[in-house]
């Protein structure tokens, strides 16, 4: 076997490596693709939501679920705990948003921290603002479900 024989030999094999790399990129390129795919499907279902609801999940942070609100709901008024920037136009918003039903009034109370004592160490619960919605009558929003 002489000098030849022996590189002809290695450019077979090269070859032979080269196609095998070719399958198997394209067997990459495929998963890529798969994935590429399923990241947007992701981000359009985030976008649909985003568009549906926008900062609604930000500026709403929980209804209360009090005795007192309980009483209330029945005249057409609720009460949620807000974010503490959030302002009345805002949560008009968020409330049509989420809810499908546009408010007459919102009122909103700035809710102080109570002082709060654990043996003899003394603290403070954090700030909040709660925000009371009023709606036309016949109208009702479903925030007791699951409760």
């Amino acid at each position: 076997m002489g000098l030849l024989d022996k590189l002809k030999k290695d450019k077979k094999e090269g070859d032979k490596k080269k196609s095998g790399e070719k399958s198997a990129n394209a067997a990459g390129a495929k998963k890529e693709s798969v994935k590429r795919a399923r990241e947007d499907k992701k981000t359009a279902e985030e976008k649909s939501a985003k568009k549906r609801y926008g900062n609604a999940h930000r500026v709403l942070v929980r209804p209360l679920v009090t005795e007192k609100a309980s009483v209330m709901g029945a005249l057409g008024k609720y009460f949620f705990e807000v974010a503490g920037d959030a302002n009345k136009i805002e949560i008009a918003k968020a409330i049509q948003d989420v809810y499908g039903v546009k408010p007459i009034s919102v009122n909103i109370i700035r809710m102080r921290g109570k002082r709060v004592r654990r043996g003899r160490t003394i603290g403070k619960r954090k700030d909040w603002k709660k925000a009371v919605i009023t709606l036309k009558k016949g109208e009702s929003i479903k925030v007791y479900e699951g409760v």
